[in-house]
């Protein structure tokens, strides 16, 4: 009785137990009694600080709807719909939506798309590999260019490509070089965008070497679009991300409203980025200010006003669409969900599933993810199940202590370290590893120090031959045994991707029993190759940790 206590205990009581003398049943009973009256007003004025954040985002005019019940639960996964006051909204078919589950699947699928593109191309990724793989996306890239100049020798066929500037930078052959042949043949067509994080500049830039730069700041968004089809991912374009380094790939058919939004966005990120040019040098965009020369403050202002303009008038685009193909059902301040068939047109499927883009530019003070990801730990009910998996384990205390205070089951997946990117590195990112295994470590302990290990449980990735880099999250409403909704895309949950990155990823919310079948099964493939984390874990010998990475960790977790 006193552990069910402790469990529900808001994380500073569950704390204060480890202290407590022999009596610890009867304090761990007073402090949840205590704890239960506290906890409402805990989480009021947590949920009320995190909506004074919003306040600049948020416009007076959107209706706040009362959306009946679906059948998906008692509540209907139309609870998520407050996200819809954030970002726009975009309501598709699920028979759009298909879930990737393979590496190889998704590069062919991406040299496929690119063959078939007719109007644009839109890349958005961290950098561009030189392997044999590479090159031959590059030439699919080509032959796009080369058919459509063909046709049409004023044509309007475009490919846009965002990288960040450090990482496309590095070496002598990179990401840099492999597009530049593609920009000198077809300058018109072709635009290449390096993003500089302003966070490098001064001194500070001058003095931190190749590789070392990467850790002040990236470009980490990755998107992949051909006409008005999408594929979302946290995979790079590398030759490894395209044989043997696991990652999720969702593929969204046919949604020229969503394609939009996101080379919108690319085109702002690009706008505020140095451009690439013929003869292998940058520059700013006619008008822009320089990422890491003059004023920071003004630059950042400029980017936020960029990228938010994509935002904000994407939602407005969305909700002029719901007025449209959205009626009164006759009650009074109630919307219903029967679509006008004259709006959306005969032969269109209606809407089950919904995709809200959640962006998260810290460095421009745009953190919608974030606050979005806290509210979704925030809510999840007694009973919910919810499945949260990364490549890199280095949560932000907010997310740990949201995970470690409320009531749901977590079960959280991570790389064990013959899987991390980063194994057998030389120099000192070979120890990156290690201190990857000292965060699960701590983590670990806490959690049973709260006595949650039937709560919240930790799982490792592995598989022979093969990297874990997939990140994302599956939520199970209490009493279903499929998943409602997802989040997919780039953030790894971590310190970076909060604070330091550019990150995108979607919440994809469906009703549809096919689409939830179609994430239930990604979760379980990942999974599968898992094994459970235990006190014995942490005494293999691979797990042993030199003193000299448990002292640096704490000192250096927040740039990697």
């Amino acid at each position: 009785m006193a552990a069910a206590t402790a469990v529900e205990a808001p994380v500073l009581w569950r704390r204060l137990l480890k202290y407590l003398p022999r009596g610890r049943p009867v304090w761990a009973a007073l402090l949840g009694r205590l704890s239960d009256r506290l906890s409402r007003g805990r989480e009021r004025r947590a949920r009320r600080s995190s909506w004074l954040l919003l306040a600049p985002l948020l416009s007076p005019v959107v209706p706040q709807l009362t959306v009946p019940p679906c059948s998906l639960c008692s509540e209907g996964s139309h609870r998520f719909q407050w996200i819809r006051n954030l970002v726009p909204e975009f309501g598709i078919a699920s028979s759009h939506v298909k879930v990737l589950s393979s590496p190889i699947e998704f590069y062919e699928l991406m040299k496929r798309q690119i063959k078939m593109a007719k109007k644009r191309v839109v890349l958005a990724s961290l950098y561009l590999g030189t392997g044999p793989l590479e090159q031959e996306l590059v030439d699919c890239i080509e032959i796009a260019l080369e058919k459509s100049f063909q046709e049409c020798r004023t044509s309007s066929f475009t490919v846009s490509i965002l990288l960040d500037f450090t990482r496309g930078s590095r070496g002598q052959e990179n990401s840099r070089t492999m597009l530049l042949p593609l920009l000198k043949r077809f300058p018109e067509q072709v635009r290449v965008s390096l993003f500089h994080t302003p966070n490098l500049r001064g001194l500070l830039r001058l003095l931190i070497p190749e590789r070392f730069n990467e850790t002040i700041g990236l470009q980490h968004i990755k998107v992949y679009l051909f006409d008005d089809n999408v594929i979302l991912s946290g995979a790079n374009l590398s030759d490894s991300y395209f044989t043997n380094r696991q990652d999720r790939y969702m593929f969204l058919q046919d949604s020229p409203e969503i394609a939009d939004f996101f080379s919108e966005l690319v085109d702002a990120v690009g706008d505020v980025s140095l451009q690439l040019q013929q003869d292998d040098t940058v520059k700013v965009v006619d008008g822009m200010l320089h990422p890491y020369q003059g004023d920071k403050m003004a630059y950042c202002e400029a980017a936020n006003k960029r990228v938010m303009e994509v935002i904000n008038s994407a939602r407005t685009r969305q909700e002029q669409l719901h007025a449209r193909t959205f009626h009164r059902n006759g009650a009074e301040g109630e919307i219903s969900l029967s679509t006008d068939r004259k709006a959306m047109g005969d032969g269109q499927p209606e809407p089950d599933t919904w995709i809200y883009p959640l962006i998260q530019m810290k460095p421009f003070g745009i953190q919608i993810d974030e606050i979005v990801t806290e509210t979704l730990l925030m809510e999840t009910e007694r009973g919910a199940n919810v499945y949260l998996t990364t490549g890199y384990f280095n949560l932000t205390q907010a997310y740990m202590d949201l995970i470690l205070g409320t009531r749901a089951k977590y079960q959280i997946l991570l790389a064990s370290p013959e899987v991390n990117g980063f194994f057998g590195a030389k120099g000192v990112a070979g120890a990156i590893p290690a201190a990857y295994v000292y965060i699960e470590r701590q983590f670990f302990s806490e959690v049973c120090s709260l006595g949650q290990q039937e709560r919240v449980q930790l799982q490792e990735y592995s598989r022979n031959g093969w990297t874990f880099h997939a990140k994302g999250l599956w939520l199970y409403l209490t009493g279903s045994g499929l998943p409602c909704l997802t989040l997919i895309g780039s953030p790894n949950f971590g310190y970076r991707s909060v604070h330091r990155d550019l990150e995108a990823q979607v919440a994809i919310v469906t009703e549809n029993k096919a689409l939830q079948q179609q994430f239930h099964q990604e979760q379980i493939q990942l999974y599968l190759h898992s094994g459970m984390v235990s006190a014995s874990t942490f005494e293999q010998p691979n797990r042993y940790i030199k003193l000299w990475v448990k002292l640096v960790t704490p000192l250096i977790k927040n740039f990697f």
